[in-house]
């Protein structure tokens, strides 16, 4: 029984995505939930499940190609045995009728031009080329890893047109290194702006950073952006964990971190200053009475920003975990459209990175974003006017200052430092 795979809905607005990458190829047996191609939106990643258990019959669609939301992309075998009907396994010699298997993961189009003779390629095709790939002969197949294999599937490119690199052994690299080369074909309708030198590289933005960059041009041109500074001797917290990090780990299964106590300190400090938490629609402020923290993390596709629900009601492990999960879902491609929406204020954390000091953009429609940066042990007046070395950080707050003044970002920033060095205050809700 076949089953058709369509791309799935990735959120209000998004009516066009492209596909990633096939993690199975045709042929290949797939089981229920079992993740079988990547669809890259233009706002998150999401890898499609295998609807039931079967074996994959067609890519109609390949890596690189753009499609609408419900358009159908491949074909699957619901309860198919995986030897039945499927390829013979690369590099296992001519068919009968002298048919020479083509690639694993290439389409219906790709394997009827594995049938007809390959003729001399003229030039490298670029990741975007659809023209299908030529057959690849059989004893070069067998001289190449899966990597090398897959990735030539994926782009269509055949073993001939990799020139010198085909008569010896094929190697990963030497696939990279023609999807590098400098695209064949009219200058004019190819090349960019400037010239694309020998050692130059010409690589189409994904869907995840073309939203990355609207977004952050589109925050410059329509809102009021300002950053105020301030420091946290940050102590207490670095006591609090060495005091208490073992037990918390052994109790809760997850590290006692710095995110819980500054989501924390940032929702006392939002309940104080509501326009922090508010967004501007239209000619109206709508203030929010809800406490969605986005956490900026780098995922594998880019910078996201997945949301942490209702975090004045979580605990401290609990928004431990909820950190640890979104950020491996990040890392893993796995962040969905219900991960990524909603969110009212935003956290980044350049100091893992090294950051000393930044001003980090707002997450429209949001009206603030806090910067958090390295700590440093800095030599600090303490009381008694005596010189101490404390472990400093410097807080960046950027705001919105078509609702927000300047005296509430400034007190919210206090806000956050009084709640930091003297986490009681946390507790307390005070």
């Amino acid at each position: 029984m076949g089953i058709q795979l369509k791309v799935p809905s990735l959120g209000e607005s998004v009516t066009q995505a492209t596909v990633g990458a096939w993690l199975k190829g045709e042929g290949d047996p797939v089981q229920a939930d079992e993740p079988i191609v990547e669809v890259e939106s233009e706002k998150a990643t999401v890898a499609l499940p295998a609807p039931a258990s079967g074996v994959l019959r067609r890519q109609l669609k390949r890596t690189g190609d753009t499609v609408a939301v419900g358009e159908i992309i491949g074909e699957l075998e619901e309860g198919a045995a995986a030897q039945a009907g499927a390829a013979s396994p690369l590099g296992s010699g001519p068919q009968p009728g002298g048919v020479v298997p083509a690639a694993k993961g290439g389409n219906g189009a790709q394997r009827a031009a594995a049938a007809k003779p390959a003729s001399p390629p003229t030039s490298i095709p670029t990741a975007t080329s659809t023209a299908p790939p030529t057959s690849t002969p059989t004893s070069n197949l067998r001289r190449m890893p899966p990597s090398a294999r897959r990735l030539m599937a994926e782009h269509g490119i055949s073993a001939d047109q990799l020139g010198a690199g085909a008569v010896g052994q094929i190697r990963k690299d030497d696939v990279v290194r023609a999807l590098q080369a400098p695209p064949a074909g009219p200058a004019e309708a190819r090349a960019p702006a400037g010239p694309i030198g020998p050692r130059e590289r010409l690589v189409a933005m994904t869907p995840l950073r073309r939203t990355v960059a609207r977004r952050l041009v589109e925050a410059q041109q329509t809102a009021a952006i300002l950053t105020t500074f301030n420091e946290v001797d940050m102590s207490r917290v670095l006591a609090l964990r060495e005091k208490h990090g073992e037990a918390f780990l052994a109790k809760h299964g997850v590290k006692l971190g710095f995110m819980s106590f500054f989501v924390k300190a940032s929702v006392e400090a939002l309940r104080a200053f509501p326009a922090v938490n508010a967004e501007v629609r239209g000619t109206d402020v709508v203030y929010k009475d809800h406490y969605d923290i986005g956490v900026a993390v780098g995922g594998g596709k880019g910078l996201v920003v997945p949301v942490i629900r209702d975090a004045d009601a979580l605990s401290f492990a609990e928004i431990e975990k909820t950190v640890g999960a979104l950020a491996k879902k990040a890392r893993e491609n796995r962040i969905t459209m219900d991960d990524l929406a909603g969110g009212t204020f935003t956290i980044s954390n350049g100091g893992i990175y090294g950051s000393l000091l930044s001003t980090p953009i707002l997450n429209p429609p949001q009206s603030g974003i806090l910067g958090l940066h390295k700590i440093e042990k800095r030599a600090v007046v303490g009381e008694g006017d005596r010189v101490e070395v404390r472990p400093m950080m410097y807080l960046a707050l950027s705001y919105d200052h078509r609702i927000v003044d300047g005296r509430e970002a400034v007190s919210f920033l206090v806000k956050v430092k009084e709640a930091i060095e003297d986490p009681e205050r946390v507790l307390l809700e005070v």
